[in-house]
């Protein structure tokens, strides 16, 4: 495999260097920016809704909600629509604007998005293996999953992504002809022996463990390189020098900018 001649990009939970993460005003930004994929993180509640957030436990600091559980998995997807993910702005992120009103969008309403061409979906799932009370199991998470990427037809349009090799196994076993990636962090395998013991032909590495060279080998083995989850320019062109496939970023304009593709 030769080094790509068009660098995807990856709207990370939508836009998070602008708007607050996994809401559907942030995806439609990133889609609007020019984003080839929006990213996003799945879990499910307690009837089995899968839903658009990253945290498990849901934090205080971009949450507001009624008192109670703060656990995802312990609520009904109408109790978790009680949650505003938008009015608190991230404080990590100066540039990030409220939308107050916003609610977590379950991946149903995501999917919806598909009516506008010109992207895909890169979906995470989430899984916390030292706490398996808060996920489901890997196996009924790609049921859940598959089900509703069938449903709408848009086994071409979606990327499945996780840390957990289990949940890739089993999307695998039911569905082989959506894509899946290995997500890993900076203290990782070399890429080829990662997707091997994924089991897949894409790999998502922290951003700061990539190379060249680890990329050319990859490549030579057919095997994709995304890094995650890089936003500043200096990281942008060093990935772009090592001749990645496609940069998760949380500001996909910026990158789309620094691309010379907007």
């Amino acid at each position: 495999m030769s080094a790509p001649e068009r660098i995807e990009v990856h709207g990370h939970r939508g836009a998070r260097a602008l708007l607050p993460e996994n809401t559907l005003a942030g995806y439609l930004y990133a889609i609007q920016a020019g984003a080839d994929f929006i990213e996003l993180d799945v879990l499910a509640t307690a009837d089995d809704a899968l839903v658009a957030c990253h945290d498990p436990v849901l934090r205080r600091r971009i949450y507001s909600g009624p008192f109670g559980t703060r656990v995802v998995r312990r609520m009904t997807l109408a109790q978790l629509k009680e949650w505003d993910c938008g009015a608190r702005r991230n404080p990590l992120f100066r540039r990030q604007s409220a939308a107050p009103g916003a609610r977590i969008p379950a991946l149903t309403e995501v999917l919806d998005l598909a009516s506008r061409d010109g992207f895909s979906f890169n979906i995470e799932v989430k899984t916390v293996p030292k706490r398996p009370h808060l996920t489901p199991s890997p196996a009924r998470y790609a049921e859940l999953l598959v089900a509703l990427v069938r449903e709408r037809g848009l086994e071409k349009r979606v990327l499945v992504q996780s840390f957990d090799f289990r949940v890739l196994a089993c999307v695998r076993a039911l569905a082989p002809e959506i894509p899946a990636s290995a997500l890993c962090g900076f203290r990782t395998r070399e890429f080829v022996a990662l997707a091997a013991a994924a089991g897949v032909s894409t790999v998502a590495p922290y951003h700061r463990a990539i190379n060249s060279r680890r990329v050319s080998d990859a490549h030579d083995a057919g095997i994709r390189v995304i890094a995650w989850t890089a936003n500043r320019p200096r990281d942008w062109e060093r990935l772009i020098r090592a001749g990645v496939d496609g940069i998760i970023t949380d500001d996909p304009a910026g990158l789309l900018c620094h691309l010379g593709r907007r």
